[in-house]
């Protein structure tokens, strides 16, 4: 009994050993101690079977907590990875989206330098056509330039009294005015000049006419010439289209005449000679359409103006319509008359007749005595 009570007393005062669980509530041997001074045998193994109890429940919670903390975790796991396929969706979705927009990058940016190379190929195309016109157009004002030039000089040295020979060939010598091998083709301006030979009967001095200056007449062309116009309304025109014009251009093919009024009027008849050929005379269609300019021989056939058959020495074309209307001399002449006309007070109109004005009235009143020879038949043996 002594001894394991000091066993007892020893094992109290010594801390436990480092391995080994110390008891949180005193054994039931401990409290029985004093009332008992000795216990059996049963006693001694108490203390053992506790100490593994407790073990036993340390360690069955610790395989809890960590059973819990790996569900813990696996469920974190789970979250994450959930996460890391929507972020790997959202970036493969975001990728898709950078791809599109580049390529409709590159497609904008390939079509803005086609285009920008188009137009700037249609601009240097545009640019050297409008270079191209303006030259051709500086060449032709030049030629133009040139030619008023020299119809001013014709025109300012031309007066009734003394004709210019170049504007007037009905004054030339027969040997210098004789017919020359080809034929001419002539707009209504240029052969009013040509033919002016056709206009005079009988050439002789104006000086030696008796004439005085009708004062109706020459009011109305004074003032026409204050602000010319080629507009028929105004009473110097009227009353030549009425009095001459008209009568001098009315033949018997009605619908005819009418378009070559209209050419006269508008700067576009054009008369061609036909040349001389030794041929078979025969009839042929009073028009000939198309065909190339050429040498034609003298023709007798019906006139296409007065529908008589005729020796015709020239034929008129309308325009640009390629369509040749064969004339008699006669027709040829009151053609020629009113081209004349018309082209004396165009230059006036332009200012390219710089006279006195009685002198270009006495001018005006020459063409329409001519208008009137050639409506009554006269025209010169040359026709």
């Amino acid at each position: 009994m002594l001894r394991g009570q000091v066993s007892l007393e020893e094992e109290s005062q010594n801390p436990p050993a480092v391995g080994h669980w110390k008891p949180l509530m005193p054994s039931r041997g401990d409290k029985e101690e004093p009332e008992g001074g000795c216990q059996d045998a049963g006693g001694v193994h108490e203390p053992q079977s506790t100490e593994q109890l407790n073990v036993s429940r340390l360690r069955s919670s610790s395989v809890e907590i960590r059973e819990k903390g790996s569900e813990f975790l696996r469920d974190e796991l789970h979250k994450a990875q959930k996460e890391l396929k929507l972020k790997d969706k959202e970036c493969e979705r975001l990728s898709k989206v950078r791809e599109q927009l580049e390529q409709e990058l590159e497609e904008l940016t390939a079509s803005l330098f086609e285009e920008a190379h188009k137009m700037v190929r249609e601009a240097n195309t545009k640019q050297a056509a409008a270079e191209k016109q303006l030259r051709e157009a500086r060449g032709k004002i030049d030629m133009l330039q040139a030619e008023v030039t020299a119809l001013k000089t014709l025109v300012i040295t031309s007066t009734p009294s003394s004709p210019n020979r170049e504007l007037h060939p009905q004054l030339q010598s027969p040997s210098k005015g004789g017919f020359r091998k080809g034929h001419g083709r002539n707009k209504s301006t240029s052969s009013a000049m040509v033919s002016a030979a056709s206009q005079n009967v009988a050439p002789e001095p104006v000086s030696r006419e008796c004439r005085e200056v009708d004062s109706i007449l020459f009011a109305e062309f004074q003032a026409w010439k204050e602000s010319p116009t080629l507009d028929k309304s105004c009473s110097f025109l009227d009353r030549i289209y009425r009095e001459d014009v008209g009568p001098c251009l009315d033949f018997t093919k009605q619908e005819l005449s009418e378009l070559v009024r209209v050419a006269v009027e508008q700067n576009t008849l054009t008369i061609e000679p036909v040349a001389f050929q030794a041929v078979p005379v025969g009839k042929v269609a009073a028009e000939e359409c198309g065909g190339p300019n050429g040498f034609r021989s003298q023709i007798v056939t019906k006139c296409a103006l007065s529908g008589l058959p005729r020796t015709c020495k020239h034929r008129i074309m309308l325009g640009d319509s390629g369509n040749y209307y064969y004339i008699s001399p006669s027709c040829r002449a009151r053609i020629t008359a009113v081209c004349n006309f018309f082209t004396y007070i165009r230059y006036i109109q332009q200012g390219l007749v710089r006279q006195d004005v009685e002198l270009m009235y006495w001018e005006v009143m020459r063409l329409r005595r001519e208008m009137s020879l050639a409506k009554l038949g006269f025209y010169p043996n040359e026709m």
